[in-house]
């Protein structure tokens, strides 16, 4: 495969390969690359919802959303997810995070197609965590390494409840449903690949409540600071996305957000996720 790094950090475009057409030995070069570069792109895709999940099918098993759990008998078939923005719908992911660290084994990769383009901004940034970890001082990090973070729904609730309004959102019980399947979670700040064995940080936003053991203002203070290490660009890479586009990450070394500066312009992107595993940190041996 044809391969063009983007990045210093991280991200390669492929710009031969076809993902609806990959073999098996295929699937298996795409996986390494992704975990080298950690963000790969695949222009001229146009991929519909069944070949898109087909795609994703060839990297491992589909995820479903713990939250379209709640409103069915039994577990919903895998599907897509889309993300619409326009001028009543403004935007809600334009911070650094990686997705559903709340539950006890969040995704293993994401992929991302463009449906609708505008015509300015709404690109997609991603960070490295492997690479910001390795940017800090290594006092900070063997610290890090030693602490583990309490991760909860509340910053996903909290986005529901703004799109539905209070009232209907009470009235669906949304918010006692989804704590009693999902009420927290203990992650490692740093984790260790299990594919690469590298060290990353393991951030996510809003979704970490606090660092375990650690007084609120020592938490509150180590967590901004370590969020705010994640906007030196450095550590970035950044798509300018043109419709049929497809990009797939390694959700357990990235970080990612979604540039709102295309508000109030339509913007239509849809989603799958792939695997899932439960983050830990493997000490290296020396």
């Amino acid at each position: 495969m044809r391969v063009e790094p983007l990045g210093a950090a991280l991200g390669a475009r492929l710009p031969d390969t076809q993902l609806a057409s990959l073999d098996l030995a295929g699937i298996e070069e795409v996986r390494a690359l992704l975990h080298t570069y950690e963000v790969l792109v695949f222009t001229g895709q146009y991929l519909d919802d069944e070949a898109h999940l087909d795609v994703g099918r060839k990297f491992g098993e589909l995820g479903v959303f713990p939250a379209a759990r709640l409103f069915a008998d039994q577990d919903p078939s895998p599907r897509i997810t889309t993300i619409a923005d326009g001028p009543d719908s403004p935007p809600q992911a334009d911070s650094w995070h990686t997705d559903v660290t709340w539950t006890e084994q969040p995704p293993n990769y994401a992929i991302l197609r463009a449906d609708v383009v505008p015509e300015r901004g709404g690109d997609t940034l991603w960070a490295s965590l492997t690479a910001a970890f390795e940017g800090l001082s290594p006092a900070l990090q063997e610290f890090c390494r030693s602490l583990e973070v309490f991760h909860d729904c509340t910053h996903f609730l909290d986005g529901v409840r703004a799109k539905l309004g209070e009232e209907a959102f009470a009235a669906l019980q949304f918010e006692q449903k989804l704590r009693a399947d999902h009420p927290g979670v203990v992650h490692p700040l740093v984790r260790t690949h299990p594919d690469t064995g590298r060290e990353a940080l393991f951030l996510a936003g809003g979704f970490m409540r606090h660092i375990v053991g650690l007084r609120p203002l020592e938490s509150d203070t180590l967590l901004r600071m370590l969020q705010e290490h994640l906007n030196d660009a450095r550590y970035q890479f950044r798509w300018m996305w043109t419709a049929g586009d497809v990009c797939m990450w390694d959700e357990r070394s990235t970080n990612h957000r979604s540039a709102g500066d295309h508000f109030p312009q339509e913007r239509v992107v849809s989603r799958c996720e792939v695997g899932r595993d439960r983050p830990y940190f493997l000490r290296a041996a020396t």
